[in-house]
């Protein structure tokens, strides 16, 4: 008889339950964007003839903000009832609610703790806009990537510097019809010379300059995907201490680093529990970029484009950190564009892109900077675009996952 499952969505996260006896236990759990949904594929490809009883958990609101006159009592009462009309002519079930500052801050602080409340005031507040593919909100590199699927890029010519010995860094140019449109800022670490750890901070207070006065770090990156309390998505190890879901589907790549080893791994054929055993520090993310039948197993939209952040290792062993200026790269293309880049790489996971995608370097006189902007999802076949509401602050988003490089 094929085992019972629970699969309960919301507009955010998509949970999976098996049944244990009287009780459910939480399976795996998959976000509501482009590679959750991808992920959650996979997963039912290696369950078929499962038999799945589905919770749907989505809101039919809808929100707009309306200045009222200052009136009171019967005349503002008749106010609102004039706006929810012309707004809402057929419906019955409309309301209109006024809330206290402190009960929205509440609500919002029980829904994603204080993770919540430090995004609502220390970020911008984003929102989706509907975009087309030659919309001048978008880069240029974006308006070229949309142009066409078949839109290649191939890597220009770069050259290694060595700030000192087992840390390089370089900036590798993305060529299209003969011009360059995007830029990935590499560094490349040798692990026998710099230590590698994980860190999760819940509150996403640190942005990766925080991060790099924090942990005394030579280099700081983004990690893998977080929930919306800033908690890790996929499983993580961090000094020692396993973090995360402990049920989880995983079978694209992790990085793991152990006080006598540091590897990318492809999880194809991999339990990751198997992987992250003994790890000091690590964390599974996804896609897989560089690997086994890489590509084969990326299912995102070609138009999902963002800043992208990933971490390689090469032919050497030595540990490759890229994050693009801007947003020319769907996944695929990262993908193709990584395996004909000289960079000599085995393996190579995705990690979270978008404007949290940061990178940040002091060594030696040396100083690097690197901050996501854009993000372009696919909804509805509509392309998204996530905008500031108001006008932008330039400064980094803050980072709940740091993966840092330290001096041994």
């Amino acid at each position: 008889m094929a085992a019972r499952r629970l699969l309960y969505f919301t507009a955010e996260d998509h949970y999976l339950f098996r049944r244990a006896g009287r009780t459910l236990e939480l399976e795996a759990k998959f976000s509501g964007d482009e590679p959750g949904v991808s992920g959650f594929r996979d997963y039912l490809r290696g369950h078929r003839g499962g038999l799945f009883a589905v919770v749907a958990d989505l809101a039919g609101e809808d929100f707009h903000e309306e200045q009222v006159p200052y009136v009171r009592g019967a005349d503002r009462d008749a106010v609102v009832a004039r706006r929810l009309a012309q707004r809402y002519r057929d419906t019955r079930l409309a309301a209109a609610i006024l809330l206290p500052v402190a009960t929205l801050f509440a609500g919002l602080y029980a829904y994603t703790g204080t993770f919540g409340i430090n995004v609502l005031l220390k970020r911008d507040m984003m929102v989706w806009r509907t975009v087309t593919p030659d919309d001048s909100r978008l880069s240029p590199a974006m308006r070229l990537a949309l142009r066409d699927r078949s839109v290649n890029a191939t890597p220009g010519a770069f050259t290694w510097r060595t700030l000192e010995p087992g840390f390089d860094v370089a900036e590798l140019p993305v060529i299209v019809e003969g011009a360059e449109v995007d830029s990935i800022s590499l560094a490349r670490v040798a692990p026998d010379r710099f230590r590698f750890i994980v860190r999760n901070q819940p509150a996403g207070t640190r942005t990766v300059d925080d991060w790099m006065g924090a942990l005394g770090a030579v280099l700081v990156v983004n990690g893998s995907y977080f929930s919306r309390q800033g908690t890790p998505d996929t499983p993580l190890v961090s000094a020692g201490t396993r973090l995360g879901p402990h049920h989880y589907i995983a079978n694209h790549g992790a990085f793991v680093a152990a006080r006598n080893a540091v590897r990318v791994h492809d999880l194809a054929g991999t339990d990751w529990h198997i992987a992250l055993q003994g790890a000091d520090d690590a964390m599974v993310s996804f896609p897989l970029l560089v690997g086994t039948n890489a590509a084969d197993r990326i299912h995102a939209d070609w138009r999902w484009l963002a800043n992208r952040n990933f971490v390689g290792q090469d032919s050497a062993g030595r540990i490759i950190f890229g994050t693009t200026k801007d947003a020319f790269f769907s996944l695929d293309r990262l993908a193709a564009f990584l395996k004909a880049a000289p960079l000599d790489l085995t393996t190579a996971i995705n990690l979270d892109g978008g404007p949290v995608a940061s990178q940040g370097i002091a060594l030696d006189g040396f100083s690097r900077h690197t901050c996501g902007k854009w993000e372009l999802n696919v909804r509805d076949g509509a392309l998204k675009l996530l905008t500031p509401l108001l006008r932008p602050r330039a400064r980094c988003w803050e980072m709940p996952i740091a993966l840092a490089v330290v001096r041994r």
